[in-house]
């Protein structure tokens, strides 16, 4: 619309901050206030005009305070120069009016850090999580304030907002998307930037907008063999997809709706059976936690130095000092055990996804989480139980990001309450272009715009 002069770019703006001030007092999602005005962005970029928000981790923009959900940096630590991603969204267009908010340094699978004052809450029940860490992201744009969101995922923080928020969560490969100049390998490989979405179509079209290697960058992609968003206009081909054969964890309504949508698939002309990575559970979870731990560990030590900072219980929640201190005892050759495991199960997973083009689980064990379920300042836990706590919820997502396989999370079903579910699509490495495929055939199938929740914008 505002390409072809239906409306201009102002008041597709002034719109959107009226949206989010209309929903925001009920979802606390952004974090500070909504600028006066949008990010400089460049003009002719394919999404020119087009609010949007990044979140508070990880990425930043030159000027705008940064508080990566911690008190740890007090007001916010505002850095000279942007990141790599945040030069691509400028470019793609986007007019930046908001930063969302985050769970302290992103080792949650909710977003409650005691750094904003007060709980995201999902539009579908304000009684419910909206996930983690995305979920200031993923409730603005579930809510219609925003039609996209920078999110980023290091243990499943797209895909589980998308699906708590009925929303498309895409995690691209490793590499695909620049998470330079500030990280090489963040979370020792595990982080991946990106977005949600409401659509496949717009999902697509940001990938175009914003993928690519950096200079210096460790992984270095060639270009796509076609737009992405071109890709999703054909049907896609006769797939061999994986089941996964054991969803035991999951809550019965997340098990039926991958069985449903098996049977969909099926129907389709896919073919469709049982089958899933062999991995030593026990082993990828201490690896996993050794990771996050150590990565916590360093962040946190390096900012302290850098801001002059002795971290107490007024800077850290309970749980990420407790991460902190266990991440302080792993040794390099810890770390060296942790990609280990890491490379045994990126090799499995490639075994599996050479027999077959997909695998489907469950996204997350139930739809969502009551707040203050995954309470991050609970001093009764230790780093262990704190993590076991946040994988009991989501425990498909995570290994995934160990390997650096793609994944999607599509919202296919919904529970007895109403609620949204999210089910996952995993793809051989590199191979987003057949997850998008798929989720635009899936998207006709099951027309989630269909669906709004109890708090949207009108």
């Amino acid at each position: 619309m505002i390409r072809q002069g239906q409306v201009s770019a102002a008041e597709v703006q002034d719109a959107a901050a009226a949206a989010i001030a209309q929903v925001d007092p009920e979802l606390d999602a952004v974090a500070g206030d909504v600028f006066e005005r949008p990010l400089a962005y460049d003009v002719s970029g394919p999404f020119a005009g087009v609010p949007f928000a990044i979140k508070d981790l990880i990425i930043h923009a030159a000027g705008v305070p940064q508080r990566n959900g911690s008190r740890l940096f007090g007001p916010g630590v505002a850095h000279a120069d942007d990141t790599a991603l945040m030069t691509r969204f400028r470019r793609a267009g986007l007019a930046t009016m908001a930063v969302t908010t985050s769970p302290e340094l992103g080792f949650n699978a909710t977003t409650e850090a005691v750094a904003y004052g007060a709980p995201t809450r999902n539009p579908w029940d304000t009684t419910r999580s909206a996930g983690g860490s995305s979920g200031g992201a993923a409730a603005l744009v579930a809510a219609g304030a925003l039609p996209l969101a920078h999110a980023n995922d290091g243990g499943g923080s797209i895909r589980i907002p998308a699906a708590a928020c009925g929303l498309v969560g895409l995690k691209p490969s490793r590499g695909r998307v620049s998470a330079g100049p500030d990280y090489a390998d963040p979370l020792l490989g595990m982080g991946a930037e990106f977005a949600v979405t409401r659509t496949v179509r717009d999902c697509a079209a940001l990938l175009d907008a914003v993928h690519g290697s950096e200079p210096g960058d460790k992984y270095l992609f060639p270009a796509a063999p076609a737009s992405y968003r071109a890709l999703i206009t054909a049907p896609s081909r006769t797939l061999r997809i994986a089941v996964a054969a054991d969803i035991s964890q999951a809550d019965p309504a997340c098990a039926e709706a991958v069985h449903r949508v098996a049977e969909q698939l099926t129907s389709m002309g896919h073919h469709v059976e049982e089958a899933a990575p062999r991995i030593d559970a026990e082993a990828f979870h201490h690896a996993n936690l050794d990771a996050w731990c150590s990565f916590l560990a360093h962040t946190v030590t390096t900012a302290a130095k850098a801001l002059g900072i002795d971290p107490g219980t007024d800077h850290l929640e309970a749980t990420t000092r407790a991460c902190v201190a266990y991440g302080a005892t792993r040794t390099a050759a810890d770390l060296y055990v942790v990609e280990e495991t890491f490379n045994i199960a990126r090799r499995e997973v490639a075994r599996l996804l050479t027999d077959y083009d997909l695998y489907l689980t469950p996204t997350t064990a139930s739809p969502n989480l009551p707040l203050g379920h995954l309470d991050a300042d609970d001093a009764t836990l230790t780093a262990h139980e704190w993590y076991r706590k946040i994988f009991d919820f989501a425990p498909f997502t995570a290994l995934f990001n160990a390997t650096g396989n793609p994944a999607i999370s599509l919202p296919l079903a919904r529970s007895a309450e109403g609620w949204p579910i999210g089910v996952q699509f995993v793809a051989p490495y590199g191979d987003e272009a057949t997850l998008l495929s798929l989720a635009a055939d899936l998207e006709q199938q099951f027309p989630w715009d269909q669906h709004r929740p109890a708090i949207h914008a009108h």
